[in-house]
């Protein structure tokens, strides 16, 4: 497989909600960095601790977090450019934005993943 490939496997089963699917394409020391100052930021590493963010970010949102690609997958050699739209609802809080997912792929299997949103200020106000 591409690297592309990899992501775009892990995109696919993720959207069909085949969680365990969707983690088959990480390998199990994967680190995931969320960033911005909220209750969520930092390194999460290895798939219980990233599972066990994801899970609770679509508690938090009573499982309305929706995350949209929005364009084409680009690589440069391990590292594929994932452009999203993600959007959310917290009780009266709502999230709208753009952002760009970046994997780092090795050995079929993605290892690290960062994320980059449009306004960090706006997504720290809606997670805390």
């Amino acid at each position: 497989m591409t690297t592309i490939e990899v992501v775009a496997a892990y995109s696919k089963a993720l959207s069909q909600g085949d969680i365990p699917k969707a983690f088959s394409h990480f390998s199990p020391e994967a680190k995931w960095h969320q960033p911005g100052n909220h209750q969520f930021s930092g390194t999460k590493i290895g798939l219980e601790a990233i599972g066990k963010m994801l899970g609770d970010m679509m508690g938090a949102t009573q499982g309305s977090l929706v995350i949209n690609p929005t364009g084409a997958l680009l690589s440069n050699g391990s590292l594929v450019s994932f452009p999203v739209h993600f959007s959310g609802k917290i009780g009266g809080k709502t999230v709208s934005m753009n952002g760009v997912d970046l994997f780092e792929v090795v050995d079929n299997k993605i290892v690290q993943v960062w994320l980059f949103s449009e306004d960090q200020v706006a997504e720290d106000e809606f997670w805390n």
